[in-house]
């Protein structure tokens, strides 16, 4: 739909919208890609740090192959945060980004895509804390467990 670099560029703040989040390299584009079927949605790299923009990506009417889904839903690709190869000027850009992103009425959940190799880590409650609990859906999707070795899977 569009990429967002400053506050002017948002969407009108109606409808829904639910942002991905999680560390760098964690694996929410692929997440989203995997969530909408559709491959390649969302550019997803090996490379921590290349989502540096707010992605806004629709779902429903806004889509040429919609079918039954209501317009006004958004999912929301967002840069990572921790290890990033990106410039600390760069970071410091999305944080008034993201603050404008947190008062956005439109904004009704979060999907903290996690590691399942490096479990929740700092950083993380802090994500949960900004996306405010008692006035949004939080889940947290495990993500990358075909990574894991067959000890590692189970373990518990």
């Amino acid at each position: 739909m569009l990429s967002v670099a400053s506050k002017a560029q948002f969407p009108a703040d109606e409808g829904v919208e639910i942002a991905f989040a999680g560390r760098s390299n964690a694996g929410k584009s692929t997440a989203i890609n995997a969530i909408v079927r559709h491959a390649g949605l969302a550019r997803a790299s090996k490379t921590p740090g290349r989502t540096q923009l707010l992605n806004y990506f629709a779902l429903g009417k806004d889509r040429p192959d919609a079918g039954l889904l209501s317009a006004g839903r958004r999912i929301v690709d967002l840069p990572g945060y921790g290890y990033a190869d990106v410039p600390e000027a760069e970071r410091r850009k999305w944080v008034p980004l993201l603050e404008a992103l947190g008062e956005r009425d439109s904004l009704t959940g979060l999907m903290l895509v996690v590691d399942v190799r490096r479990g929740i880590r700092p950083g993380d409650g802090e994500l949960i804390e900004w996306a405010d609990p008692r006035r949004r859906r939080i889940h947290v999707l495990l993500a990358k467990a075909d990574k894991l070795t067959r000890n590692e899977g189970r373990k518990p």
